[in-house]
């Protein structure tokens, strides 16, 4: 599971980097855009979006079942949740308001209500909050009517100077953009995370995680991917109507689908070649460290070194800096795993979330 994590967190970075430079707006094209941009979209929308997301969503979940199991207790858990949601809001507030630590804990706390429930249980009420989720997701999409906006227009150029006119500027836009976010939780974004958990556990029990899908059901799961990917590309000719509402869902749904075919396909990689990812696992244990120091790097390179990034870049230069960022990770990983078998983050989040048996008793 260190390996997938690993992967997880490394691809987080490809969706991720186009948040930095001016959030609400993510990636904004040219008016006539490089082709890489439409080749490297449409291979996001296959690969990318959303995939690696939930892809840690659900072994976020696989992980809460394993703690469970071991403590038979939810106190410490608890614990835990508390403080990574504090470690959300630190993060979302202060540095970057796209976070998922809060969302996770937040999440996590509804799931475990059901940590005991019995597998088919535990998949009704995840369909449960998946329909939940993607009809409140609809329903705001649909609500939505925004004008295109282009990197080359004035419009832009007054957004970008609203942001880059001094760090307090970009200290104030992030502290109201999470806000928004923050408020967006229990609207939109729990339910997903949490059903999305709740499959991972019921993954975990169906021993996805460690033998991958039979031949049937992965056969099944090929065909929904396919399927619900060719209908997200399709889709995105839509700018308005129930077309456009329907992208965020039916990506969602995708996204899920290929996150899973991902497990399969990594654990049997892993499982012929007992000795491959040593280093990817490494990165698998120091996710928590790694996924901050992500926001760290990107926050200065765009924010304080090349602010200019922000009008200049397309989707291959973005990619580009994704790819430095994992090769540095990679590097940190090996030279501190040489002396170190825990990341400073996870240390430090073990050591505040500690509960002394007694108490617990």
């Amino acid at each position: 599971m260190d390996f997938i994590r690993g992967i997880a967190v490394l691809g987080l970075v490809f969706i991720n980097c186009y948040s930095f430079a001016i959030f609400e707006l993510n990636y904004t094209p040219l008016t006539t855009p490089p082709a890489s941009d439409n080749f490297l979209h449409t291979l996001s929308l296959i690969f990318v979006e959303g995939r690696f997301r939930t892809l840690f969503t659900l072994l976020f979940g696989a992980g809460l079942y394993i703690q469970f199991q071991r403590q038979q207790c939810i106190q410490p858990l608890k614990k835990r949740l508390y403080w990574l949601i504090v470690f959300g809001l630190i993060h979302g507030l202060l540095l970057w308001a796209g976070d998922i630590l809060f969302l996770y804990g937040v999440s996590a706390l509804l799931v475990l209500r059901y940590l005991d429930y019995t597998d088919e249980e535990l998949k009704s009420k995840a369909a449960f909050f998946t329909f939940i989720a993607l009809l409140a997701t609809a329903m705001f999409m649909l609500g939505l009517n925004e004008e295109p906006l282009y990197r080359d227009s004035p419009e832009f150029y007054q957004i970008y100077n609203s942001y880059y006119q001094s760090i307090g500027a970009h200290f104030s836009q992030n502290i109201t953009m999470s806000i928004y976010m923050l408020l967006t939780v229990p609207i939109l974004l729990l339910w997903a995370s949490a059903g999305f958990m709740l499959i991972g556990i019921v993954a975990y029990k169906c021993n996805v995680f460690s033998d991958g899908f039979s031949r049937s059901g992965l056969i099944k799961l090929a065909v929904l991917s396919v399927l619900l990917t060719s209908l997200r590309l399709v889709l995105e000719s839509y700018e308005q109507g129930i077309g456009y509402a329907l992208q965020e869902p039916v990506n969602e749904l995708a996204a899920l689908c290929v996150a899973l075919l991902y497990i399969h396909l990594i654990v049997k990689l892993c499982n012929n070649s007992a000795q491959i990812g040593g280093l990817i696992q490494h990165v698998g244990r120091l996710a928590f460290t790694l996924y901050i120091s992500q926001t760290i790097m990107q926050l200065l390179l765009f924010k304080v070194l090349f602010p200019q990034w922000a009008l200049s870049f397309n989707r291959i230069d973005y990619w580009l800096v994704a790819i430095c960022l994992v090769v540095v990770q990679l590097m940190f990983t090996t030279l501190y795993c040489r002396y170190f078998k825990q990341g400073p983050l996870e240390y430090l989040w073990r050591k505040l979330a500690q509960i002394k048996r007694e108490k617990i008793a």
